[in-house]
């Protein structure tokens, strides 16, 4: 059987996640999600987790919140123990600077799913064209939303609404272009 695995850093990417693969994810393809405690846990534990899963038509995607990290640093720190772990094709994706960032890029998806008026405007704004720049996108986003985000139940209700193609978030934008090219690969297999 054909198997997306994610490592995650945190529940509520799981909740995006599940919204966003609904609409790109073929049914014959099983995705799995592993969550971790945070980074730390993660990357403690990855080699190990990837090391356990044996199926050969299994492929894996890592994604992690960069934060105040080194975003280059990161991903080739999470590629190291991926390679490691004899895993060397993993896909390794890093949010600049966290997931919500990636939310800020698509405030109609925000807009829709937490059914708030009229928050697609503000799309234009300066500070909202380039969100992987906002070392804030959380305390920013619960402002723009007047407190509605909440980060796992907003994660579930915007994910099935982002954008697949329009968001103004460089690093949204290069994770779904790997995940299109993972999910090519695994339907020619």
């Amino acid at each position: 059987m054909k198997e997306l695995i994610f490592f995650l850093e945190e529940p509520s990417a799981k909740e995006m996640l599940k919204g966003l693969l609904n609409r790109m994810v073929n049914p014959d393809i099983k995705c799995a999600y592993i969550v971790f405690e945070g980074k730390s846990d993660l990357e403690n534990n990855i080699v190990r987790k990837l090391r356990s899963w044996n199926n050969p038509h299994a492929r894996f995607i890592v994604l992690r919140d960069k934060d105040s990290g080194n975003c280059e640093q990161i991903k080739l720190n999470l590629k190291q123990k991926c390679a490691l772990s004899g895993k060397p094709d993993t896909l390794v994706r890093i949010a600049c600077h966290e997931l919500e960032s990636w939310y800020i890029g698509d405030l109609g998806a925000v807009e829709k799913g937490l059914n708030l008026a009229n928050l697609s405007k503000q799309q234009k704004k300066r500070k909202y064209r380039n969100p992987d720049n906002l070392a804030n996108a959380t305390e920013e986003l619960m402002k723009l939303t007047n407190f509605k985000y909440q980060k796992i139940d907003g994660s579930r209700k915007i994910g099935p609404f982002m954008d697949l193609e329009n968001n103004t978030s460089h690093s949204y934008r290069v994770f779904i272009n790997g995940l299109k090219r993972v999910l090519h690969e695994a339907s020619i297999r």
